[in-house]
């Protein structure tokens, strides 16, 4: 199952805007399909929306 930018929020407080939430939710899926291992996906986003969240 896909996650959703709703998502985003039980996984980081970082992804504080509609923006990193998608962001979020497009890059853990992303990596989810490539894979197929959820804890990474999780910690590929949230890492990536660590550094974007840095930038703005």
């Amino acid at each position: 199952m896909p996650w959703t930018s709703e998502d985003a929020e039980k996984h980081t407080h970082k992804a504080t805007t509609d923006h990193l939430q998608a962001l979020w939710a497009k890059v853990a899926n992303e990596c989810l399909e490539r894979t197929e291992d959820e804890g990474r996906a999780i910690r590929e986003a949230n890492a990536v929306v660590a550094r974007q969240a840095e930038r703005e």
